[in-house]
């Protein structure tokens, strides 16, 4: 076995998992004992495919939008740099079938935006980078296969 390494994700073994998928990755405590509940949310196979960047760009300013509008204490949904997924910070909220029912919500409103939030250079750093229709490819992708986003492996 290798080295256990700092970074959780980097001690998964990404040639067993089955994306799309919604995986715990850890729980944090706080000196006060506020937790926070890290998720790997992934929506393509690692090292088979990814998400273009514009569609991604777009899908992570319309969840971080969006998803606060059906859970409370989301700290922040933000996108892997290998293309795949998404990691999603909760504070004291380990319920999965929440988030799972939440991401649901979250993707559908993707699927009915007009617009990309927050897409203009005063609000991005890089508004030219954009795709709507990319975002809504991937979120039509990732909720065509929900009954798996239980399933890791």
């Amino acid at each position: 076995m290798e080295k256990k390494m700092n970074v959780e994700s980097f001690n998964l073994d990404h040639t067993k998992v089955k994306a799309p998928y919604v995986r715990l990755v850890g729980v944090t405590e706080g000196a006060k004992g506020d937790k926070v509940y890290k998720y790997d949310i992934r929506f393509k196979q690692p090292n088979k495919e990814h998400m273009e960047m514009a569609g991604l760009h777009s899908i992570e300013h319309l969840m971080a939008e969006n998803i606060r509008n059906h859970m409370d204490n989301v700290l922040d949904i933000g996108p892997m740099g290998c293309q795949t997924g998404f990691y999603l910070a909760i504070l004291n909220n380990d319920n999965f079938d929440e988030v799972l029912n939440t991401l649901e919500k979250t993707l559908q409103d993707v699927l009915e935006a007009d617009e990309v939030p927050a897409c203009n250079e005063v609000q991005c750093g890089w508004a030219a980078n954009h795709s709507l229709e990319g975002a809504k490819e991937i979120a039509k992708a990732m909720l065509a296969k929900k009954d798996e986003w239980h399933e890791v492996f």
